[in-house]
């Protein structure tokens, strides 16, 4: 029992900090702009869960990193792909607004799948293998889940009071160049990763 406490709490810890400014704490910020603050909560602790069970089980059952360049290439072609694609847009109706805000399906899977991409190959799923090689698994996925989901939250909660304030042609334009940013910054440390 004292070494899934130590796991939890070392992991919660590290994981926290390291996803303090991280680019999918930006990222939870600029879907709690677009979605209500629930599903994106949902749909990053999905994401989260899974990205951190099969980082464990890396860390834990083999002891090495993966090679995450490759990954890391074809997640940020794919921000790309969202940022161009919020930038199109799309024009809602007053019926279809207030059906898209009450909808939680859409919006979990999008963000789910914007962070499972976003954290494959990324330094919490890194440290989190290697977390788990020193500590054990369970106690290990449960701190560094909540950990990131705890830091998600508060950009979740920063991300709802900027939406109230902002018109939505800047947080269009902003979660565009946001989006971009990600897919160029995943596609530097990708092709750093395979010179």
């Amino acid at each position: 029992m004292e070494g899934f406490i130590t796991a939890l709490a070392v992991s919660f810890a590290v994981i926290f900090v390291a996803e303090l400014g991280d680019k999918s704490q930006l990222m939870a910020m600029t879907f709690a702009t677009r979605f209500r603050p629930l599903p994106v909560l949902i749909g990053i602790t999905a994401a989260t869960a899974l990205v951190h069970l099969v980082s464990v089980g890396i860390g834990y059952g083999l002891g090495s990193a993966i090679p995450t360049d490759w990954i890391s290439l074809v997640a940020g072609l794919a921000f790309l792909a969202f940022g161009a694609w919020t930038l199109r847009g799309d024009t809602l109706t007053e019926d279809e607004k207030t059906k898209a805000e009450r909808s939680t399906g859409s919006a979990i899977l999008a963000v789910g799948g914007a962070f499972f991409l976003a954290e494959l190959g990324d330094k919490t799923m890194l440290a989190t293998i290697t977390l788990a090689t020193q500590h054990g698994w369970f106690g290990t996925w449960i701190g560094s889940t909540v950990g990131m989901v705890a830091a998600d939250a508060l950009a979740i909660l920063v991300g709802r009071m900027l939406g109230r304030h902002l018109p939505e042609h800047i947080i269009k334009w902003g979660a565009a160049a946001l989006f971009a940013i990600f897919g160029i910054w995943l596609i530097v440390e990708g092709v750093i990763g395979l010179s």
